[in-house]
């Protein structure tokens, strides 16, 4: 809040970027419950700090206004805001019925109230049923709607609730890159898609209260330590009542019978919840001297309590959310949040249905402490979702459009695919063989398929159709899924149309040739294509040395010098698709001639063909062989016997090596002063051969904050293949952490 206030007086003193008679966005942001307001507050103090741009009403309803659940409307007035309507939304019951009614009484007291209002654009959260209410009210008066955490995947109605709004909304604000695409699979328009992260992220992250003992101290007493208590919260699955009541009956046991310190939160408004309370209030946990039983933490104070607990228990989307933000232990019950992308910190316990098991999860968990996790936002979330406010256009037509793929026959058969491995067919497009092979989600060639690569496009193009038939064929044997095609190949490639751009000079024939339709018309399966280097660093950061790091270089080391850059977790490709040609860095001005025509590239000191050039010249003056080796009369030289007679002893072979090896740790360093990279991982073939020069090069060479970082050789068989494969099962599974 002092943040966006400052922010506000700092641009009341510039030079208003709107005149007088500009017209303001009216925005309406209405909020039902504890959990929403935290999410839509830092919005609101955004959009109270812009006021040159913005005019914001403030709509309260559902359980904000219900004492039973704190009255938590209070909050939002403590936070300065101007409540423009209350409405009293909830009906009292103890069934689904009563969730039903409660919307239909929304329904009938909201005309009204956007009547009066008449907002440019009403903001909606998540996916609770009143939100339900709030989106179909605005829909049918044609107001904008701003959708916040759609596109995202858990348990129970809410699932369902959430699609619905989406299907409402006009413009949507997602949190996580798979949100994103389940939206765009829900044929949303991706223009009015922004992926922002989680505007809660915004306080999150930047939480940094000193005094966060006074607050362990007045919620859970005075002799509570940070990392010795537990946060219990959980809600009621309207999906099955009668189960989760028995669910949270077993939790608390688990609880009494684990002996911390607790703090309990009631329910949710949703159907059984006043079963719940019973459950507390039948097993004594307002009164038992380990637990405390509240109706309502504030938000802030509340982030410090879970920030500092020793475990999280319970069903909350806060859980599997906003706590892996602090790497606190969280036990996630049931199947309320099953889909939700989590991060290492969440242990899940589908089938809580034993009091052992529950309380095995928290002998597990409790006081462990997990590295910070950063699914769902990265602190910006405010300022990019101002922006896109600011972005959208009131002339635009009001009636949204939706962007169906083309529809196509469904051949595939009809069967019970759960037992089935998930799959990819990977494709490697190598300059002297064409490689197809089946890649399950771990990571493991199942089977694999070699042709020599044809010269002419027709040719090679029928022979890619023709392994892919055969190995989908194939699939069906070896109890297989196929999700869909990834192919890797050499050259300047646009992923986004999958055309390969520009061939390298190795594979003829392959430029401007859109791969994608195709492969994808005749396997009926969606298809990815990307460079053969960008290929690699997938392989990495999926199955090896760069899972799970931020920011990391992948160099291919075989017949030419490729690679691949992930920041931010993400592949970068560059503005015409040409980023992370890392073989073309210039190392020497004067250096040897370059297959791209440039000279002094690391890939003519250091790639296969390189070497084997040098190794032509010692052949030709007959000072390549030593002792010990031996050549066929018609063996052509190459790369390796350089290798082998530098380890058998030749100083001039050995000396080349040494020359390569200085050439590509000199473009390491280059790369390490230019991207900043935690990590570099070698590839290929000649990898284990340069790996200790270009350490070496590095101490030598490069920054002190920049030698820190790790040089590894890649432990992956066929980082080709699992490259590929990864283009298929990132996109089409869920990613998680």
């Amino acid at each position: 809040e002092l943040y966006f206030k400052n922010l506000s007086k700092q641009k009341q003193k510039e030079v208003m970027e709107k005149d007088g008679s500009g017209h303001k966005l009216r925005v309406c942001v209405a909020t039902c419950n504890r959990a929403d307001y935290s999410k839509l507050a830092p919005i609101m103090f955004g959009i109270k700090a812009e006021p040159q741009f913005f005019e914001l009403d403030v709509v309260v309803l559902g359980s904000h206004l219900i004492d039973d659940y704190g009255n938590t409307y209070r909050m939002i007035e403590q936070d300065d805001f101007d409540i423009h309507t209350r409405l009293h939304t909830i009906v009292r019951g103890e069934d689904e019925a009563a969730m039903v009614e409660s919307v239909g009484l929304a329904l009938v007291k909201l005309p009204d109230v956007l009547n009066r209002l008449r907002p440019d654009i009403m903001i909606v959260h998540g996916d609770r049923f009143d939100a339900l209410a709030l989106a179909t009210s605005a829909a049918l008066m044609n107001i904008r709607i701003l959708h916040i955490e759609g596109g995202e995947v858990s348990g129970t109605i809410d699932d369902s609730i959430r699609h619905a709004i989406t299907k409402l909304a006009h413009y949507h604000v997602c949190c996580t890159r798979s949100a994103e695409q389940h939206l765009i699979a829900m044929c949303e328009d991706h223009d009015r898609i922004l992926l922002a992260g989680c505007p809660s992220y915004d306080k999150l992250l930047s939480a940094k209260n000193k005094d966060y003992m006074s607050i362990i101290r007045v919620w859970l007493g005075e002799d509570v330590k940070p990392r010795d208590y537990i946060v219990a919260l959980q809600h009621p699955v309207t999906t099955d009542i009668k189960h989760s009541i028995k669910m949270f009956e077993l939790t608390l046991d688990a609880l009494i019978s684990f002996n911390k310190r607790t703090l309990v939160l009631f329910p949710n408004v949703d159907a059984g919840d006043k079963e719940m309370v019973r459950v507390m209030r039948k097993k004594g946990i307002e009164h038992h001297p380990n637990f405390r039983a509240v109706k309502h933490v504030p938000f802030e104070q509340f982030i410090q309590l879970v920030a500092h607990a020793g475990c999280m228990i319970g069903n909350s989307s806060c859980g599997v959310r906003e706590v892996g933000a602090f790497g606190t232990p969280v036990i996630n019950l049931g199947t309320r949040q099953t889909g939700r992308e989590t991060g290492e910190n969440v242990l899940h316990v589908r089938d809580a249905d034993t009091q052992d098991k529950i309380l095995h999860a928290l002998q597990l968990q409790f006081g462990k402490q997990y590295p910070c996790s950063k699914i769902y936002g990265d602190g910006n979330a405010v300022p990019r979702i101002l922006k896109f406010l600011k972005s959208i256009n009131l002339e635009e037509p009001l009636q949204k459009k939706f962007c169906f793929p083309p529809v196509k026959d469904n051949i595939s058969q009809d069967i019970d695919h759960i037992l089935e491995t998930q799959s990819a067919l990977a494709v490697d497009l190598g300059g002297t063989n064409l490689r197809v092979a089946i890649v399950s989600m771990k990571g493991e060639i199942v089977k694999k398929y070699t042709q020599l690569n044809p010269k002419t496009y027709e040719d090679r193009l029928e022979l890619i159709l023709k392994m892919c038939v055969e190995a989908a064929s194939e699939a069906v044997n070896v109890n297989c899924r196929i999700l869909g095609v990834g192919i890797s190949t050499g050259g300047r490639v646009n992923p986004r149309e999958g055309v390969v751009l520009h061939s390298t000079k190795l594979i003829q024939e392959w430029s401007c040739v859109d791969l994608r339709t195709p492969i994808s018309d005749a396997l009926h399966l969606p298809v990815w294509v990307d460079n053969d280097g960008n290929c690699a660093a997938l392989a990495e950061r999926k199955f090896g040395h760069g899972k799970g790091v931020e920011n990391f270089v992948t160099l291919i080391t075989g017949t030419g010098i490729g690679g691949g850059i992930v920041h931010q977790h993400e592949l970068i490709h560059g503005s015409s698709f040409c980023a992370a040609e890392l073989g073309h860095i210039v190392v020497s001005l004067d250096g040897p001639e370059c297959l791209c025509g440039s000279q002094g590239c690391i890939e003519a000191y250091a790639s296969g063909i390189a070497l084997q050039r040098e190794a032509k010249k010692l052949h030709d003056a007959d000072l390549l062989l030593v002792e010990g080796m031996s050549m066929k009369e018609e063996e052509p030289v190459s790369a390796a016997h350089l290798i082998q007679a530098a380890r058998l002893g030749n100083v001039r072979a050995a000396g080349i090596l040494r020359t390569a090896g200085t050439a590509l740790g000199l473009g390491v360093v280059n790369i390490l002063h230019t991207l900043n990279p935690s990590l570099v991982v070698l590839s290929g073939v000649l990898a284990g051969h340069y790996a200790g020069a270009v350490r070496d090069v590095i101490q030598r060479q490069a920054l002190s904050s920049a030698k820190a970082v790790d040089v590894v050789v890649s432990n992956l068989a066929d980082p080709a293949l699992l490259g590929a494969a990864s283009l298929v099962l990132d996109y089409t599974t869920r990613r998680t952490c």
